[in-house]
């Protein structure tokens, strides 16, 4: 790590609980994919999640974000119990995210995919909105300067009116970042952002990533199999395998637990 991320680290003010997960298990028919977890995420921080493939890694990333339904346990949100709850109703909560798989609109321009993050912001009537006018005119003005600020900010304004489609990957995986940060989440939540990406990429994707948690003071859980990411990246990290959790701590205490070692070495014992 260079030593301007590490003064960005050491200078991270982390609040209050922003999410409990408390007792979780998740289970899809006989298989139980998470198994009785417990983690917080605190207000500020980037948490990472992390494990050997088939962990149960992107499963809780889905429970966090209200795709699924635990069986038990419990998901506390800003000091509230979360039930269950529609995509749109995430969204108004303050949660965003991007995915392992890109979800982008291919034939729509880089600015059009950024605003559909800007949706459920939109509060003006279908007839006000088709003929763009008043309180409609007055809302799409206001939501193109945020998108137009977050494009400036992720350095992407070359390529603003380009259909997605036409992109190389790794704009791919920052218009994402875009659409999502176009919500303004105070909780984000990245599924692998740096997969797939060569190096160059990888240290652009870090950079932005702590510029969102550092200007934007959004909070960060990230699931991410580069382990120099995720040590050089996150405040504090809670380890899965099998759907157990194995380690909750800082990257140090991590890096040095040994039932996180033999998980991702592949140690096997009588």
């Amino acid at each position: 790590m260079n030593t301007q991320t590490d003064i960005a680290i050491a200078d991270r003010q982390l609040g209050g609980t922003l999410m409990e997960l408390r007792n979780i298990t998740l289970r899809f028919g006989g298989v139980e994919a998470i198994k009785n977890i417990s983690f917080d995420i605190r207000e500020g921080e980037i948490r990472a999640i992390i494990g050997p493939n088939g962990a149960g890694k992107s499963s809780m990333l889905n429970v966090i974000s209200g795709f699924y339904v635990p069986q038990e346990g419990e998901v506390w949100f800003r000091g509230e119990r979360r039930g269950p709850v529609k995509p749109y109703e995430v969204a108004r909560l303050g949660i965003a995210r991007t995915f392992q798989n890109i979800a982008l609109f291919d034939g729509m321009s880089v600015l059009d995919n950024i605003m559909t993050g800007r949706l459920h912001r939109m509060k003006a009537g279908f007839l006000s909105q088709a003929l763009w006018w008043g309180p409609a005119e007055r809302e799409e003005i206001e939501n193109r300067a945020q998108v137009e600020r977050i494009i400036d900010f992720l350095e992407i304004q070359n390529i603003r009116k380009t259909p997605v489609g036409r992109l190389p990957y790794g704009l791919k995986k920052r218009v994402e970042l875009a659409r999502a940060l176009a919500a303004e989440p105070q909780l984000l939540l990245l599924d692998e952002p740096m997969a797939g990406m060569n190096v160059e990429e990888k240290e652009d994707m870090s950079r932005f990533v702590l510029d969102v948690n550092d200007e934007f003071g959004t909070t960060i859980a990230l699931i991410e199999h580069d382990m120099g990411v995720v040590m050089d990246l996150s405040d504090r990290v809670v380890v899965m395998d099998y759907g157990r959790k194995i380690g909750d701590g800082s990257p140090d205490e991590v890096r040095n637990n040994q039932e996180v070692i033999d998980a991702y070495l592949g140690v096997a014992h009588d």
